[in-house]
């Protein structure tokens, strides 16, 4: 399968956003280290990651961000190779 960088902007030509991207909790992975996913893969500022890290801390999962299902499945696959519990959800 051919790799492709993925951009900020990519959106489905149609404008619907049809799947939410999951971000779950465990007991391995640092605060730290989860901010600096989120910021690397999903595109988070620094504030917006923290949030999100502390909401799946809390409450045990998060939806991190929306969008086109093949854009997601792409971020939770980054997600899951650096050690997080992700997974892509049709809404």
């Amino acid at each position: 399968m051919k790799e492709r960088t993925l951009h900020r902007d990519d959106k489905l030509k149609s404008g619907s956003e049809g799947s939410t991207l999951v971000l779950y909790n465990d007991d391995i992975n640092t605060f730290d280290h989860v901010i600096k996913s989120l910021v690397e893969v999903c595109g988070h500022d620094s504030v917006q990651a923290e949030q999100c890290a502390l909401i799946v801390h809390f409450k045990g999962s998060c939806e991190v961000k929306m969008g086109v299902p093949e854009v997601l499945n792409a971020m939770s696959r980054s997600l899951n190779a650096k050690g997080l519990n992700s997974i892509v959800r049709s809404i």
